[in-house]
């Protein structure tokens, strides 16, 4: 196997990933990507392994609605810090929590009911690699398991750094202006390859692999899965302003829930989420 860029494994090891998904934009990814699992997933207490889970904030929540939840990640700091949920899920526990590769993971053939695969596929950045990966997911799983892939898109990081360009606001931000960012960003919508090395071009995640909805798709077929629904998870949501703020109104965080479900399904515009999400069947 091809060795993960140092610059990925930096970034997690920071503990930068913590909380991502409990602020900011990130409300809107975590609850609308709960929404679909709770829709889709086969009843509890089905086993589910979470490879690249992180610090496992699907993998509690999903412990605390009674399935069987292996961890699996890379990081060893993320594993580490999974024992920080364990108050916040008294009285439930992992069946698992353990460090190791997407591409390898120590468990039997078809030995899951779900795969969640919420981020090894945008940091795996050789394309052979990347379908290793999704063959193990292929084989881990029951017949008529789901995997749950999420990816990036090619625009991500560019609609995200429009929305924050402010070359004279109180927080400065002018990585539109910086021919380094330019370049990357280029690169990004050529041939979705995200090149930053050692995050010293742009201080967001490390080297990745952005995907279009349609090369998502083609990359799950080549691991041997059939159709892949795809899902926009943010929509045009994340553009909304002061959204932590609207967020704690249940009202208003309805409101902004439903123009995500509004464009969920409309190819066209799948690009705008920024974060996608394929659920695939092995058949």
């Amino acid at each position: 196997m091809k060795a993960i860029d140092s610059s990925v494994t930096a970034y997690y090891d920071a503990g930068e990933e913590f909380n991502r998904l409990r602020t900011g934009i990130g409300r809107i990814e975590f609850e609308r990507t709960k929404e679909i699992l709770t829709e889709t997933l086969p009843e509890a207490p089905a086993v589910i392994y979470d490879i690249g889970g992180a610090y496992g904030e699907y993998a509690w929540w999903l412990t605390s609605l009674g399935y069987e939840v292996h961890l699996f990640d890379l990081s060893e700091r993320n594993i580490a810090m999974s024992s920080l949920l364990a108050e916040e899920y008294k009285g439930f526990e992992l069946a698992a929590k353990e460090v190791c590769d997407a591409r390898d993971v120590p468990r039997e053939d078809s030995s899951c009911d779900a795969v969640l695969f919420m981020g090894p596929l945008y940091h795996i950045t050789d394309h052979d690699e990347r379908i290793k990966a999704v063959k193990e997911c292929y084989r881990l799983l029951r017949k008529g398991g789901k995997l749950y892939t999420a990816t990036l898109t090619p625009f991500s990081c560019l609609l995200h750094n429009i929305t924050v360009y402010s070359p004279n606001g109180e927080n400065k931000n002018t990585w539109l202006e910086d021919p380094g960012f330019v370049k990357m960003i280029e690169r990004e919508l050529d041939d979705g390859c995200h090149v930053n090395p050692g995050r010293t071009v742009y201080s967001g995640i490390g080297s990745a692999h952005f995907h279009s909805a349609a090369t998502l798709r083609e990359e799950l077929a080549e691991g041997g899965f059939g159709e892949t629904e795809v899902h926009g998870i943010m929509g045009g949501a994340w553009l909304v302003r002061d959204l932590d703020t609207l967020w704690e109104n249940e009202i208003s965080r309805e409101a902004i829930m439903n123009t995500v479900r509004l464009l969920d399904g409309h190819e066209e515009i799948l690009g705008l989420s920024g974060h996608l999400l394929g659920v695939s069947v092995k058949g």
